[in-house]
């Protein structure tokens, strides 16, 4: 492709779309497809397409074996994990959660009619913040859930402390840290739990997917029990269960991601140096860091978009991106406590979260993975630092629906 040069050239201006394909944040990575297609011609010959079968077994323990956790129980999707795990732990009443996070945090507590407490995230890291979590702790509170968020562990040893000094349950939502560490240790060993997704559009996926991670016998028992409607053996039902099972052919795929996990994760790394190249020294956006010697994934290219230095606003931005097919995403707008029920149940709640209405308003994921080129990466670059140079020009047309 030409980059880009002038104004007049953009999309939103009149102009060609950079990309004939669109291209997506979480296009999802497939690994090698004719390994994940012996194992499918396996289970096949089987005949055993779910109910605890080999392939499941074998991920199980393989998943136990990467993250160094005793039990690693495999479920059919996260959000079913995250649900079945917070009746395991016999979470009641108040759960405390961040309201920067996808819908499915705060959904898994309300569903079982506990009420998810909104706390305000910290400003640098985008997570739960441990210093507002204290406040918000009533006799009804019972737990809290931390986000680790971007696949950058959240305040674990401060959440911990005031966990284990207020006897609240501790559960992380690590829907996005797969693959990541926190000071040498992977994430999956902290709290009482954590839960995994490996949905489509996560760097490792199982087609639709999830997993739960403990270090706690009796936990991971109830949870097994639960996740297959009780059954505690051949016509055995012991405990109230629902069907959470995961079936073969997505452990099938969960094996065959996990052959090339590291694979994936260079793509990955490669993709973020590439974004952090092409936009070093650009007024108004900060590239979220991945900072230290943990270990990340990197299937989060974020940028935070400052209105006033950038010259124009986040939703802006987002729609010149889209006019040239790039799709990048606006995570996680806007907040929890904004979407239904919450804000039926909670009106007031954005007065007492302004750092999550803040970075509602900044935040934009950019596509990457094995569908995206380092060629991709600079036309987008490109295409970025041009519209911020023509930021007034590119605001007024949207506003006077140029192009739209």
């Amino acid at each position: 492709m030409k980059l880009k040069t002038s104004c007049d050239e953009l999309a939103v201006m009149g102009g060609s779309p950079a990309f004939s394909d669109t291209l997506h944040v979480g296009r999802p990575n497939i690994g090698d497809r004719s390994e994940f297609l012996e194992r499918v011609n396996g289970i096949l010959d089987r005949r055993w397409l779910t109910n605890n079968g080999i392939c499941v077994q074998e991920f199980e323990r393989r998943l136990e074996a990467l993250l160094g956790v005793k039990h690693c129980i495999a479920m059919c999707n996260a959000t079913v994990a995250l649900e079945i795990t917070i009746r395991a732990l016999g979470m009641t009443g108040e759960v405390i959660v961040p309201s920067f996070t996808f819908v499915a945090t705060p959904h898994s507590l309300q569903w079982q009619q506990i009420t998810p407490v909104f706390c305000d995230i910290d400003p640098e890291t985008h997570s739960i913040d441990p210093r507002r979590v204290e406040s918000l702790i009533t006799p009804r509170t019972t737990g809290i859930i931390g986000v680790h968020l971007w696949g950058k562990p959240c305040k674990i040893e401060a959440l911990a402390e005031i966990a284990g000094r207020r006897n609240l349950r501790l559960l992380f939502d690590a829907a996005h840290a797969f693959g990541c560490s926190h000071n040498g240790r992977m994430i999956g060993s902290f709290g009482d739990a954590e839960v995994f997704s490996f949905h489509a559009t996560k760097f490792f996926n199982t087609f639709e997917g999830g997993a739960v991670a403990t270090n706690d016998d009796d936990l991971a028992a109830r949870i097994r029990l639960m996740k297959n409607f009780g059954f505690a053996g051949y016509d055995n039902v012991v405990y109230i269960g629902t069907n959470g099972k995961m079936s073969e052919i997505s452990a099938a795929m969960g094996l065959t991601s996990l052959d090339h996990l590291e694979e994936i994760i260079t793509i990955n790394r490669r993709n973020y140096a590439a974004y952090a190249s092409g936009l070093a020294n650009v007024q108004g956006i900060r590239l979220v860091p991945y900072e230290g010697a943990d270990r990340y994934n990197y299937q989060y290219v974020v940028l935070e978009v400052d209105e006033q230095a950038a010259g124009i606003h986040r939703d802006m931005l987002l729609q010149a991106l889209h006019a040239e097919n790039i799709m990048a995403r606006r995570y996680f707008y806007p907040g929890c406590h904004r979407m239904e029920p919450y804000r039926s149940y909670f009106p007031n709640a954005g007065m007492l979260l302004p750092e999550t209405e803040r970075l509602a308003e900044r935040v934009l994921s950019l596509p990457t993975g094995t569908a995206v080129s380092e060629e991709d990466i600079v036309d987008i670059c490109s295409i970025i630092r041009l519209v911020l140079k023509n930021g007034v020009e590119v605001t007024n047309a949207l506003a006077n629906g140029k192009n739209t």
